[in-house]
């Protein structure tokens, strides 16, 4: 037998699930991400977070965390106990991982190298699982606490993004304690908003995603079921008025010599959907064109703003960034994700394709930067 041993292969905790209503769109990702993760390179531990917060030892089952007959998957299905719970340390001289049931030993699952979170929406996208995974000092792919919670909370994203020139929509904020105060005056505020900018309006959640609790708004009737609706995801709710033009996405990932962007894509008009919602997305699969049918100066503009939009807010890792490019021309700066969708059909993998990064080579500079970089001040 030779005396030389193998290489120390990288362990991998893919963490998915969560307790925001993004919860199956997140197991959806860690299903594609698992299937293209080069187990040849790393070792992989799968780690579900239940809708109420248990951290779960999941079976490594890429092909049953997909939507079957248009039912989604969900942690509790993949859970290998009821009760059990995965224990991260909060020690970074210590990087093991602990499982425990009620009753039991509690038993160790070694150590992690890296996270891969695959969580979106709060409570793990925000920079909540950002801050622990900084606390116990284990590198992990993506944007730290302040970029991360910056790029969940659209009301802070819009701010930072104006404060650095790049082209902001006009948009209105609802407080929590405004909405439950005075209610009245709230909706005065929002009608005022219309009064300037005309309807319809959309409502939306300021801190939600994947197109969770929007509602297209055309007159004042709709209103007060369109902000309980976002404040079933959100206390804090966002108004912004309709931009008239095209839906342009595009990719920004990180390589040695600083982020690139990718070639964007476009969205078409859903005809059997208002806009391009949850259903359109997820369920019914709208087709988003990749590349944009844009000219040669449109195309570098977008790529130019993609990348500042990721500079203007400390991004690290990869960001997804959305823009609408208006009838006059001129791309208005809608949003950006720090973690976004990796299912099959999500647009950040199919555009970074065009661009000649495959998936499974994705993941890897992803893992790979991940490992590269340092926790804590940088």
């Amino acid at each position: 037998m030779s005396s030389e041993t193998s290489p120390h292969k990288p362990r991998v905790a893919v963490v998915f699930g969560g307790r925001s209503s993004e919860h199956a769109i997140s197991v959806l990702t860690a299903g594609a991400v698992l299937r293209a993760i080069d187990r040849d390179k790393y070792d992989v531990l799968p780690i579900g977070i239940t809708t109420d917060g248990r951290w779960a030892l999941t079976a490594d089952d890429p092909e049953r965390m997909a939507i079957a007959d248009r039912r989604l998957p969900s942690v509790a299905e993949l859970a290998e106990s009821t009760e059990g719970g995965v224990v991260l340390p909060v020690d970074p001289t210590n990087r093991e991982v602990v499982y425990s049931e009620p009753g039991s030993v509690p038993k160790a699952l070694g150590e992690v190298d890296v996270v891969f979170p695959v969580l979106h929406g709060p409570y793990g996208e925000d920079g909540t699982l950002q801050g622990l995974l900084e606390l116990s000092g284990v590198p992990y792919v993506g944007s730290g606490v302040l970029s991360s919670a910056v790029g969940q909370d659209k009301d802070y994203m819009k701010r930072v993004f104006a404060s650095f020139g790049l082209p902001v929509g006009p948009y209105e904020v609802i407080r929590p304690r405004e909405w439950d105060k005075d209610p009245a005056a709230a909706r005065r505020k929002i009608v005022d908003f219309a009064g300037e900018h005309g309807w319809p309006l959309f409502v939306k959640p300021a801190r939600a995603g994947s197109s969770m609790g929007i509602t297209k708004v055309d007159d004042l009737a709709g209103l007060d079921e369109a902000v309980e609706e976002a404040r079933r995801h959100d206390p804090k709710i966002l108004v912004e008025s309709l931009l008239s033009g095209r839906e342009i996405e595009c990719g920004v990932l990180e390589f040695e010599d600083g982020p690139r962007a990718s070639v964007p894509a476009e969205i078409p008009p859903v005809t059997a959907h208002d806009f391009y919602d949850f259903e359109a997305k997820y369920i019914d699969s709208a087709d988003g064109i990749v590349p944009a049918p844009l000219t040669a100066e449109q195309t570098a503009e977008v790529q130019a703003l993609a990348v500042a939009a990721f500079e203007a807010a400390s991004c690290e890792g990869l960001v997804r960034a959305d823009f609408f490019l208006q009838d006059n021309g001129e791309f208005v700066i809608n949003e950006i994700n720090t973690l976004p969708g990796f299912t099959p059909i999500s647009m950040y993998p199919r555009m970074w394709q065009e661009s000649g990064v495959s998936y499974p080579e994705l993941i890897d500079r992803l893992l790979q930067a991940a490992l590269e970089r340092s926790t804590g001040l940088r």
